[in-house]
């Protein structure tokens, strides 16, 4: 059975090991009936925010998980990685800022990841 607890800790991981920026961790499980979890964080480049999907990807895929649904990886401004129980969100600044989904999610809880 999956541990959802240890799949955010390597998401984390992951995003941390390859210097992602403003990591946040939204449970957005009460107003949301397509996902429990948001991960969301900002790459400086397009080169860097493939290299934190890379990351994520390969972190999980070492766990036996696989996205079921990749979006953005090719221009890489915002990507978008569907892991059913959460979704990855990896922004360049200037479409983080414009999409704001801590905003827009604003009724979910920030999570801390220890």
């Amino acid at each position: 059975m999956r541990n959802l607890e240890e799949d955010l800790k390597a998401v984390w991981q992951a995003l941390e090991e390859k210097k992602g920026e403003e990591v946040v961790l939204l449970d957005i499980s009460a107003t949301s009936s397509f996902t429990d979890y948001f991960v969301i964080a900002t790459g400086r480049s397009t080169r860097q925010t493939q290299a934190l999907a890379d990351s994520v990807m390969e972190r999980l895929k070492q766990r036996g998980l696989f996205a079921g649904h990749v979006e953005g990886y090719p221009r890489g401004e915002w990507i978008l990685l569907d892991y059913l129980s959460f979704v990855v969100h990896i922004f360049v600044p200037s479409h983080r800022g414009f999409y704001n989904l801590e905003k827009l999610w604003n009724d979910g809880k920030r999570v801390r990841v220890s």
